[in-house]
């Protein structure tokens, strides 16, 4: 049964009213206290899984998020930031409602936080989108909601960050551009470099199955925007770090046979789009890992003959990311 249980925490404050100041040359206005990222409200689904709404000054509204926790919050422990792919709209994230994070973290020493709704690459989008706004998901991430999860659920201040497709290459950007908050990283059939006319025809192909134009995201093509967010670019920020990625051939196998049908589409369509989709996903995957061992980066790689760009393969792959990035939590 769902308790609402009101507001579970609050951390820090609205804009203050502004206070008079008093010098020789008059009476001014002080600056407003910047508003800070708080939970509006938080409803326990079980004793395990809050599920929260976020106030976000960055986000210019509301993000709902779910937090699996230990059922032993006396100590603080690591938190693992878990992301969606692309098409995810629903209120709880897909790795809860397809992907069995709930059951397969129920016994892990860790707190996880999955954000749900349109990730739109969960970046800092330059210029208001028509189907996803003007979303700053880095802002959020990076900045708002960590030292709210770690005030809240106890954490120790280690963070790892993965996700799959869209939310892969997000994780590897994140990780890159914020090395100093995340001890690991994970892909699980993402594209991790943007940069180039595949891979960046890859990520303006999947942000316009939500609708988006990657222009309003980073920029027109080759600009500076895209290669700012290729992890590619950035490797000496991942040396070091608790790293996996993992992709399937797009050859379809057993477990296909058990993935959710896509709307309007008969299973032999579902296996050939998502084939389709990790084919290309592969390709990307596995060119980043080759530009990681040439660099001397140590990843763990996790490359499948068979697999296609669906469900049951990522919650497979999810037991086998996991104990890598638990090393650094």
């Amino acid at each position: 049964m769902r308790r609402s249980s009101g507001v579970f925490r609050v951390l820090g404050t609205f804009a203050a009213c502004g206070a008079l100041l008093v010098s020789g040359a008059g009476v001014a206005l002080a600056e407003p206290t910047p508003r800070v990222a708080q939970i509006e409200k938080t409803t326990e689904v079980s004793p395990q899984r809050h599920d929260l709404i976020v106030s976000s000054p960055a986000m210019g509204g509301k993000v709902q998020i779910s937090v699996l926790t230990p059922a032993d919050l006396s100590y603080s422990r690591g938190t693992l930031y878990l992301l969606d792919g692309a098409g995810a709209e629903d209120k709880v994230s897909d790795w809860i409602t397809k992907g069995g994070a709930e059951s397969y973290f129920a016994d892990k020493d860790v707190t996880v936080v999955l954000p749900s709704g349109k990730g739109a690459f969960y970046t800092d989008w330059q210029k208001r989108d028509a189907a996803v706004g003007k979303p700053q998901w880095e802002t959020f991430l990076t900045k708002e909601l960590p030292p709210l999860i770690n005030s809240t659920f106890n954490g120790n201040g280690n963070n790892a960050i993965a996700g799959l497709s869209m939310g892969g290459q997000a994780a590897y950007a994140l990780a890159s551009r914020h090395p100093g908050l995340y001890t690991g990283a994970g892909s699980l059939s993402g594209c991790p470099p943007v940069t180039g006319l595949a891979n960046e025809g890859y990520v303006r192909t999947t942000m316009a199955k939500d609708g988006g134009d990657a222009t309003n995201m980073w920029g027109p093509f080759g600009s500076p925007g895209w290669a700012a967010h290729d992890p590619s670019k950035r490797l000496d920020a991942l040396r070091g770090k608790n790293l996996y990625i993992s992709a399937g051939s797009g050859i379809p196998g057993p477990l296909d046979q058990t993935t959710e049908l896509d709307d309007g589409m008969s299973r032999e369509q579902t296996i050939a789009a998502g084939a389709a989709l990790e084919i290309g996903a592969y390709r990307c995957s596995v060119e980043f890992a080759l530009v990681m061992r040439a660099h001397g980066v140590d990843a763990t790689e996790n490359f499948r003959l068979i697999g296609t760009h669906a469900w049951p393969y990522w919650a497979q792959d999810l037991k086998a990311m996991y104990p890598v990035l638990a090393r650094g939590l």
